[in-house]
């Protein structure tokens, strides 16, 4: 959300990793999820529906969908409870499981390896 809104939070050092084209940049269905609940409860704002909204930043920034199976569910079970959030919990397992590379400012999840690069 960060990225297709602007937001200065994002960190400037992420902008040119996400805009090159050899990197491969996605929105999982986790993302979407999480987006549609806080939308609906009123912590998170958008211009638009999110089900049109979403769909649409996701394809004019060039974003690809990241569906959740059941084997990226199946991590979860040896993931050490250091983050609480399940979001991002699920975020974690499904990075594992595809072997990607989670993105996150959250220090929480500094904790977890291989998978997760902070960004101050």
């Amino acid at each position: 959300m960060w990225y297709i809104t602007g937001d200065s939070r994002l960190p400037a050092a992420i902008l040119p990793k996400i805009r090159n084209p050899a990197n491969q940049v996605y929105l999982s269905v986790i993302s979407v999820w999480e987006i549609i609940v806080k939308h609906q409860i009123g912590k998170l704002a958008i211009p638009k529906p999110p089900e049109t909204y979403l769909l649409l930043q996701r394809q004019l920034h060039g974003i690809e969908s990241l569906p959740l199976d059941e084997m990226s569910v199946i991590p979860l079970v040896k993931l050490p409870m250091l983050h609480r959030d399940p979001f991002d919990r699920m975020l974690l397992c499904q990075a594992v499981q595809q072997n990607l590379t989670l993105v996150s400012v959250d220090p929480a999840v500094r904790g977890y390896s291989g998978h997760v690069a902070i960004v101050p």
